[in-house]
């Protein structure tokens, strides 16, 4: 990887996005901790200065740290523009890609990257493009020495982490673990940006060229050790949460079953089978997600249902997403726990 003279030990790209903003002010947060005995040199990119700026004043003003602007490089670059991707590669150790759907917005950060030795970290959650971008540059990042990091956030790190953490802590081994999130929302209620909404559309969209993908791979099959972990109906009931439960269709499956597979082949640990559900609540819920899952799959299909889908997302979510995401007190006042079981 490379760490000499690079001007900047991390970049944050699309820091003016609804994602890169929050993402900017925690990388600000970290640099002022008292517990740091020196601050690494970083940097914002994107295409508008005005904005960047304008996110780096909000980020100094809530962390009460009036010189951050002064602080803080700013590199203009543009997702349609390689050469000015292959700018802001070179001046970081560290790209935080921070610009989705990756499916659309990803390859070229990734390429850019892979093509300059710097490494790259994304919060992506869309499995065909966290396993695309795996068989395309794995090897030439190798030969770099750069690191292409996906799913690091929400997607998929607690998942992954908490299969690895509870086979440590058993005694025994270990063979499959069902994952069960549950979202606590505030008073003000639930509400998520609708960048997540438009990667599930175009992923269930495009679930044929995903199978194809891994067809192709001629992966060997991960072997099952021990009986194999049945999988529960699309609407299923967990006892010990006390609700109802869906299959979590994000990234967690695909990152966990590869770092299985990792560890299996060149570690010769016993992999853990894995998987994810989300729990929805009682009753009234289920059938409030029963008819958006309906809509969401029927709509789905067809070019112009995605059309429609992605337009209102607030509609067709039933207010679980829209284009405006969720207001800071939702955000403050919102969080996640996972069970493992």
């Amino acid at each position: 990887m490379a760490t000499q003279q690079r001007l900047f030990h991390l970049v944050v790209f699309g820091a003016s996005g609804f994602t890169g903003q929050f993402v900017t002010e925690e990388v600000a947060r970290e640099q002022m901790s008292p517990e740091r005995s020196s601050r690494l040199p970083w940097a914002v990119a994107g295409r508008s200065r005005e904005k960047l700026q304008r996110v780096l004043e909000r980020a100094a003003m809530k962390l009460g740290r009036p010189t951050l602007s002064s602080e803080v490089g700013i590199i203009i670059c543009d997702i349609t523009n390689p050469a000015s991707l292959d700018e802001m590669a070179k001046q970081a150790t560290v790209v935080l890609n921070c610009v989705g759907p990756y499916r659309f917005y990803g390859e070229p950060v990734v390429k850019a990257c892979v093509e300059n030795g710097t490494s790259c970290i994304d919060i992506c959650g869309e499995p065909q493009f966290l396993e695309l971008m795996y068989w395309k540059y794995h090897e030439k990042a190798a030969e770099k020495g750069a690191y292409i990091i996906g799913s690091s956030g929400f997607d998929s790190i607690p998942a992954d982490l908490g299969v690895i953490y509870t086979r440590n802590k058993m005694n025994g081994t270990l063979t499959a673990v069902e994952s069960f999130l549950t979202i606590h929302s505030g008073p003000e209620g639930l509400c998520t940006h609708d960048g997540t909404w438009k990667s599930a559309v175009y992923g269930f969209g495009d679930q044929s060229n995903l199978k194809k993908l891994r067809n192709e791979s001629n992966l060997k099959p991960v072997p099952i050790v021990g009986p194999k972990l049945k999988r529960r109906w699309p609407i299923s009931y967990c006892r010990e949460l006390n609700s109802y439960s869906i299959p979590f269709l994000g990234a967690d499956v695909s990152v966990v079953k590869r770092t299985q597979r990792y560890l299996h082949e060149n570690l010769e640990q016993s992999p853990v089978q894995y998987a994810a559900y989300v729990t929805v609540g009682g009753v009234t819920s289920v059938i409030k997600l029963m008819f958006a899952g309906l809509f969401f799959l029927f709509f789905v299909k067809f070019g112009i249902g995605r059309q429609l889908l992605i337009k209102f997302p607030w509609l067709f979510s039933f207010g679980y997403f829209s284009k405006q995401g969720p207001t800071q007190k939702q955000v403050t006042l919102s969080f996640v726990s996972r069970s493992l079981k």
